[in-house]
Parts: structure tokens; sequence; C-alpha cells
């Protein structure tokens, strides 16, 4: 997969919906119905990170969620490129960039999210060839007015910035014109998944999606 392909497949994903669920789940129990909550409130592209030892085995299950796109987050090895996709993940996302990760992603043909939070980041990947990319941390690197700012000289490269991002800042950042969409972890809050309460975090999946670009 060539990185303007990557970069094409990257902003479909980004254009289901105004967020992309960020998620830590811990128990594979929890998999299938939180991910069919979540495409039932209409957030149907979900990243499933990387961060517990569960994480392949809940993409396994939220893969066969009708509705639901599963990506992988927190891939920073061509390892983890390798069991994100054996798990049914279809497109990845990663806190940075290196040349043996794209490389990997390239190679298997998976779109990536890749981290950027600097100019030189966004510049050395659209010199190889992708438009899109994630802006990551966000808040703690300036937020939507650092965003913007590194809009001006790169109007090429469209973001999905994540890390930080909530209910409150997500219309700052989803009315630049260089973001597709943002990532966050508030429409699937941790002690709503551990009680089960699927109905709430459906209703929070409803208000995000609803949110305007």
């Amino acid at each position: 997969m060539t990185p303007q392909d990557a970069s094409l497949k990257s902003a479909e994903v980004c254009g289901l919906a105004p967020v992309i669920p960020v998620l830590v789940v811990k128990d594979v129990a929890h998999a299938r119905p939180l991910a069919e909550a979540l495409v039932a409130g209409g957030l149907p592209a979900l990243e499933v990170t990387l961060r517990t030892p569960v994480a392949l085995d809940v993409i396994r299950e939220m893969a066969k969620v009708e509705g639901g796109v599963v990506g992988a987050g927190t891939l920073l090895t061509p390892e983890d490129v390798k069991n994100a996709i054996a798990a049914g993940a279809t497109f990845g996302v990663s806190p940075g960039a290196t040349d043996t990760l794209l490389d990997a992603c390239e190679a298997a043909d998976l779109p990536l999210l890749a981290g950027t939070s600097t100019a030189s980041d966004v510049m050395r990947l659209l010199e190889r060839g992708y438009t899109v990319a994630k802006f990551f941390p966000a808040e703690s690197n300036g937020g939507a007015p650092a965003l913007k700012a590194i809009g001006a000289p790169l109007p090429q490269m469209k973001f999905c910035p994540t890390g930080g991002v909530s209910l409150k800042n997500a219309n700052d950042y989803l009315s630049l014109s260089n973001t597709l969409c943002v990532g966050g972890s508030w429409v699937a809050p941790a002690d709503l998944v551990e009680k089960g309460d699927w109905k709430a975090i459906e209703e929070l999946a409803r208000e995000a999606a609803a949110l305007p670009r």
C-alpha cells in the first residue's frame, strides 16, 4: 500500500463520524457489547489501544460486530502490525512515526494514522506521501490553536487530533479546516464500561456523533 492509498483509506475512516473512540479495554467480555453500543450510537470507527494484555482478543471480538470498523492503536513495532491484522484490525494508529513502522504498515496494506506533534513531523510524513495523520497529544501540544497554526504553512495535511480531547473542546478542533475528526476516550468512560451500562455509552456516542464538522 502506498502512502497515498493509505491516506485515502485513513480519510475514509475519519469520515465515518466526528469522533473515533479511543478504547482501553481490560476485559474481553466487555468487547462486543461496548462495540455494539458505540456503533448503535453512530460511532462505527473504533480504536482499540494495545495497552492491555487482552487487547488483541478485544479486537477479534469487536471485529465481529456488524457495522463496526475496528483499528488497533498504540502500534509501535512491525510485530504489533502483524498481530493487529491477524486479530482483524483494518486500520492502525500510532503515537509517533518511524520508518520501520511505516514500512511495516505499507508492506502489510494497513492504513496508519501516524502520530505527529510538530511541523517537522508533518513535513516528514508529507515528504513520504502521507496527507492524513494524528496530532498527539493534542492538548499538551497547544490544542486547537497549535493545530490551526500548523495548518497555515502545511494545509496539505489533515488530522485526527487525540489526547485531551473531550466533548467540551471537540468543537474547537472540528471547526478547523485541517481536522477530519477527533479521537477521544470520553465516550466510553471506565466506570460505565465496568458497570456494563451500555445504554449510557450509546447515549454518549449519540451525542458525539451529532457534533458538527
